[in-house]
């Protein structure tokens, strides 16, 4: 296991040494969650009120002003094996007075990291993430989606994992020096939301060298989610003959809870009755406790749909109906 993790392709930009603060982050992955495969085009347009709407907050147009300012004067360094880059977002940002509509020109060099970013995350998860309200969290978050079907990240050295985050700059500068620090202000906070604003349950522990602390390793594993995230971020499944439109969306959030997000199988699934029928009486097994799964959720409702052979052995408790 160790071998393979050590070798695993990383996210670039998701690794990238940048420090955005929480509304930064909140742009940034607004802007993800608008491209689409396909396009060349550098300019989008994004609204502020929709912003609003999925994160419950309410924005100052001087604040996003200076916010994006800020993120246009920023460097991404990103780095790997062959090269060293200093990367800029932005060309411009216009904001089209009385519309609440905030118009980003991206870098045509920024745009192939930003596309491979959003392949890291599902619809929902990009939702979840604007939810986060820890930026730490939004840092980690994204770091963790890359290892969430391995179960476990690759060891970070902890001041390379803290110059990620924008804790540690080149002049040594430390914002949390101290171990008892970097746990109390910045991990606990962002795995406590993390665990409770998105599909992921993570974990994280510090391995030593000598005295001093050394590594720190993420255990990243696949859970409901607690809370709705709107469907309408999710590009459109239209309800098939016999079933309303609420049972295809209902079934498309447990999909994408449960992180099965192929495309062509999601369109399978959502593109038949019986499978839209028998996702909802999946998702509300698990709510009343009838359903407990002792392997993945998503591989047992994969095994139900008939996607994936059961194993040998029950897959889950079936309790009493109450």
């Amino acid at each position: 296991m160790e071998k393979e993790l050590e070798v695993r392709q990383h996210n670039a930009l998701t690794n990238a040494r940048y420090e955005y603060t929480q509304l930064q982050l909140d742009l940034l992955f607004f802007i993800i969650s608008k491209l689409r495969k396909g396009e060349t085009d550098t300019i989008y347009r994004l609204d502020i009120q929709e912003l609003s709407s999925l994160t419950g907050k309410r924005y100052n147009g001087a604040y996003l002003q200076k916010a994006t300012a800020d993120m246009g004067s920023r460097m991404l360094e990103v780095e790997d094996a062959k090269e060293y880059q200093q990367l800029w977002m932005f060309q411009r940002i216009r904001y089209l007075k009385g519309q609440g509509i905030i118009e980003f020109d991206l870098t045509r060099h920024i745009l192939p990291y930003l596309f491979e970013l959003k392949n890291n995350f599902t619809s929902y998860a990009l939702a979840a993430a604007l939810r986060l309200t820890s930026k730490y969290a939004k840092r980690i978050y994204p770091l963790c989606s890359q290892w969430k079907d391995l179960g476990e990240t690759k060891r970070y050295d902890i001041e390379e994992f803290k110059r990620m985050l924008g804790l540690l700059d080149e002049k040594g500068n430390d914002k949390a020096e101290r171990i008892s620090d970097l746990k109390s202000k910045v991990l606990d906070i962002a795995i406590k939301q993390i665990n409770e604003h998105t599909e992921l349950h993570v974990s994280y522990k510090l391995e030593k060298q000598g005295k001093a602390f050394k590594n720190i390793i993420f255990t990243v594993k696949s859970q409901a989610l607690a809370e709705t995230i709107p469907f309408e971020l999710v590009p459109g499944a239209v309800a098939p003959a016999g079933l309303q439109q609420h049972q295809v969306e209902n079934a498309g959030r447990l999909l994408a809870q449960l992180s099965i997000t192929t495309p062509d199988l999601v369109a399978q699934i959502l593109g038949s009755p019986a499978h839209v029928a028998a996702c909802n009486k999946f998702a509300h097994d698990i709510k009343t406790g009838k359903v407990k799964a002792k392997s993945s959720l998503s591989g047992l409702l994969l095994t139900v749909l008939g996607f994936k052979k059961p194993a040998n052995g029950p897959l889950f408790d079936a309790s009493p109906a109450k």
